[in-house]
C-alpha cells in the first residue's frame, strides 16, 4: 500500500495478514515476504495436521487401554505386573477373589501384600534379574491355604528389550489337584490290591517251576516260566505305579542324606557289566569335579538303574554306554550316552510322558512299563534337578542331568 500508516498496518495485522509493505519497496524484500508468510502457512497447515492426528493417536490409545482393561478385568485367571522394585502395578478382579481378598486395593503396592510366598518371589527376582531361562515362561504351584494355584510367569520388557518387572497369571486349579489326589489314590489302592496275590501266585508257581511239588513235563515246564515272566512284567507295571502314585503326591523324597555320586555309578556299572557283556556292550564311566548332593540313595540309585538299563537295552551288539559327571557351577553335571538306535525329534518332546514308548521296529524286542522316564524325571524334580536329552536317530542318544550340590 502507498497509505503506510500505523492504522493501517495494525488494521492489516488484525484481520490475519502475515507483514505489511509499504511502497516504494524492494522485490527481494517483497518475493522475502511472500516465501515467509507461505513457509508459515504450510507450517500452520502441518501443525494443525500433527494435533488432529496427536489428538486421534491419545483417543485410539485411550480405546485400547479400556479395551485391554476389559479384557483383563473380565478374565477368570489372575492377572498382575510387577515392577523392579517387587511392587504390583496392575492386576484384574480375579487376582483378588483367587487371593481372597476383599478390600480394594490401589496400584503400585507392595508384591508380598497380595501374595507373601517364599518361592514365587524367588522365582519373581531371577526372572528380573534374567537368571531364568531366556524366552521361557515359569510355572510353579502355590497353596493360598483354600486354592491351590498354577502360577505362569514371564518377564515384562521395555522399549529397548531390557526387563522392567513380570507378568504373572494366575489359574485356580484346585478341583484339578483334588481329581489328580483321587485318581492317584485309586490307582494306589488297585496297585496294593494287585501286588499281595501276584506275590503268591508267582511264590506257588516258583514252587512248581523248581520241582518242589513233583517232577514238570517239558511243556508245563515252559508254561510255567512264560507264566512267571508274564507275572514278572505285571509285577514290573504295579511298582512304577505306585512309583509314579508316590512322586505326583509328593512323597517320592522319604529321607535325604549327602551322597557321593561317583560311588552310586560305579556301585551300578558294577551290577550292570555283566548284563552289558552279554550283549556286547561295552559300559565305562568317568567322574571328576564330584561334589556331594543332599538325596535319597534309594531314589538316586533308581535313577541310574533306569537310565543305564535303557542304554544298553537300545543299543546294539558292539555299542558302547558311557556315564560321566563334571562340576557345573552350584550343579552337578551327569551325562549317560549310548550309540544306540536313537530317538526322533518327533518323538523327543514325548519321551517323559506316561506309558509313551518309542514306535521302531527296532525296539519292539525290548519289554518294559512306559514309567520308567517319567519315574526319572519326577525324582530328578523333586530333588530340584533338571533333565533333558538329546539324541540323533541311529547315532545313540544322551540323557543330561542337573542336580544341585551342597553348599560349603
Amino acid at each position: 500500500t502507498g497509505h503506510g500508516t500505523v492504522d493501517t498496518a495494525v488494521e492489516c495485522m488484525k484481520k490475519g495478514a502475515y507483514d505489511f509493505i509499504t511502497k516504494p519497496f524492494q522485490i527481494d524484500q517483497f518475493l522475502l515476504t511472500i516465501k515467509r508468510a507461505a513457509e508459515k502457512k504450510n507450517l500452520e497447515q502441518k501443525a494443525k495436521q500433527f494435533q488432529e492426528e496427536n489428538i486421534r493417536n491419545l483417543y485410539d490409545l485411550n480405546l485400547e487401554k479400556s479395551r485391554l482393561k476389559t479384557i483383563i478385568n473380565c478374565l477368570a485367571n489372575g492377572v498382575m505386573v510387577i515392577n523392579r522394585n517387587q511392587e504390583v502395578v496392575l492386576h484384574n478382579p480375579a487376582l483378588m477373589r483367587l487371593m481372597e481378598i476383599s478390600e480394594n486395593i490401589e496400584n503400585p503396592i507392595p508384591l508380598t501384600t497380595i501374595i507373601d510366598n517364599e518361592d514365587f518371589i524367588t522365582t519373581l527376582k531371577q526372572i528380573q534379574s534374567n537368571e531364568a531361562p531366556e524366552n521361557e515362561f515359569i510355572s510353579q504351584e502355590i497353596n493360598t491355604g483354600k486354592n491351590i494355584l498354577r502360577a505362569i510367569s514371564a518377564p515384562a520388557l521395555g522399549p529397548d528389550n531390557s526387563i522392567v518387572g513380570s507378568v504373572t497369571v494366575l489359574e485356580d486349579i484346585t478341583a484339578f489337584k483334588h481329581l489328580d489326589e483321587m485318581k492317584s489314590d485309586f490307582v494306589n489302592m488297585v496297585a496294593h490290591e494287585l501286588r499281595s496275590p501276584l506275590v503268591s501266585i508267582r511264590q506257588q508257581n516258583s514252587v512248581l517251576v523248581e520241582g518242589l511239588a513233583g517232577p514238570l513235563q517239558e511243556k508245563q515246564q515252559d508254561f510255567l516260566e512264560k507264566g512267571m515272566k508274564k507275572i514278572d512284567s505285571l509285577l514290573e507295571l504295579i511298582n512304577d505305579l505306585l512309583d509314579i502314585a508316590k512322586i505326583e503326591a509328593g512323597k517320592a523324597i522319604q529321607h535325604q542324606v549327602p551322597i557321593n555320586i561317583g560311588q552310586v555309578i560305579s556301585d551300578t556299572v558294577s551290577l550292570m557289566e555283566s548284563r552289558a557283556e552279554e550283549q556286547g556292550i561295552t559300559l565305562s564311566y568317568s567322574c571328576q569335579d564330584l561334589k556331594p548332593i543332599m538325596a535319597d540313595p534309594k531314589n538316586i540309585e533308581e535313577i541310574f538303574n533306569n537310565l543305564i538299563t535303557n542304554a544298553i537295552n537300545y543299543s546294539p551288539d558292539g555299542g558302547n554306554v558311557t556315564v560321566s559327571t563334571q562340576g557345573f557351577g552350584e550343579y552337578l553335571e551327569i551325562k549317560v550316552s549310548d550309540t544306540g538306535v536313537g530317538i526322533s525329534p518327533e518323538e523327543l518332546p514325548k519321551i517323559f510322558d506316561k506309558f509313551y514308548r518309542v514306535k521302531s521296529p527296532k525296539t519292539r524286542q525290548v519289554m518294559g512299563t512306559g514309567l520308567g522316564l517319567a519315574i526319572v524325571k519326577g525324582i530328578i524334580e523333586a530333588h530340584r534337578g533338571t533333565i533333558d536329552v538329546e539324541s540323533v536317530p541311529d547315532n545313540g542318544t544322551t540323557f543330561r542331568i542337573l542336580l544341585p550340590v551342597i553348599n560349603e
